[in-house]
């Protein structure tokens, strides 16, 4: 399975986010968190990693092999202290571009190729998407997009400008809001769409989940990772055809009858500090 993390505006978190979801994929599973953010990655510095192997060196592999290998993706991963394998973007938005050039390419990518084998989950931090961004191919290609934002003026202004064109991104496009802002429900009435999942706010694990904090408190612990887990197995349960139990992830999608407020006319959104998570 192929997990896309993306955002339209801002820095709301994705990198943390996609993370994780990889951090607290359920089952026996070793997912790989790859970071194809166009404008460069971040987590070599966080963790203070080798800049190789990583999306540079994934991407000549793939021009000198053709990345038909299913295993390739794998061959040029890293470990995060946790033992979570990730495939590092270069910090440099320039040799970022150049390598998704080469990944985003052509009728496969190695990602998607990695995401077909059975048992495997590949999650890839797409970062910010613009219109005319190189990891629109790979979004394409998710089973699933997480369109994460947090519930600010900004934020959703450019969700609901967007929405349209972000549900032709991917079969099966969710929305996640992160931290304080409006309440889930008027953002949801306000932009007639679902929400999948709130992540609340959480510092200390995220702190953890960056490598800036020497703490012993795992994101399994936190309210970040609790959050995680949720989205995580939401998404895992949901992708296994026919569903036979859970409840299906809510799609980024016009909402159907029910699922708004009884106010048939959106109301203004008036500001609110909650961040609970909401079951999906």
């Amino acid at each position: 399975m192929l997990i896309a993390v993306c955002s339209l505006k801002g820095s709301p978190g994705v990198t943390t986010l996609a993370t994780a979801l990889g951090a607290r994929w359920p089952g026996q599973e070793s997912p790989i968190v790859v970071e194809v953010d166009p404008a460069g990655g971040d987590l070599m510095a966080r963790f203070r990693l080798r800049d190789t192997p990583g999306l540079v060196s994934l991407a000549a592999a793939t021009r000198r092999r053709g990345g038909a290998d299913p295993n390739l993706v794998a061959q040029h991963t890293q470990l995060l202290p946790g033992g979570l394998r990730v495939v590092l973007g270069p910090v440099g938005a320039e040799q970022a571009r150049a390598a998704l050039g080469v990944l985003a390419s052509g009728p496969l990518s190695p990602l998607r190729r990695a995401a077909d084998q059975p048992g495997n989950t590949v999650i890839a931090d797409c970062g910010r998407v613009d219109p005319d961004s190189p990891v629109l191919a790979i979004i394409r290609s998710a089973d699933v997009m997480l369109l994460v934002a947090r519930p600010h003026d900004d934020e959703l202004a450019h969700v609901a400008l967007k929405l349209q064109t972000a549900q032709q991104w991917s079969r099966r496009p969710c929305f996640v809001l992160v931290g304080d802002g409006y309440p889930t429900a008027e953002v949801s009435q306000t932009l007639r769409i679902p929400v999948m999942a709130r992540v609340p706010r959480d510092n200390k694990g995220a702190a953890t989940l960056c490598g800036q904090s020497i703490s012993r408190r795992t994101p399994s612990k936190s309210a970040l990772g609790r959050a995680a887990a949720k989205i995580a197995l939401n998404v895992h349960v949901n992708s296994q055809p026919p569903i036979h139990h859970g409840t299906q992830a809510s799609q980024l999608r016009p909402a159907r009858p029910g699922e708004l407020a009884s106010s048939a006319v959106p109301q203004p959104l008036a500001p609110s500090s909650g961040n609970g998570v909401v079951a999906p």
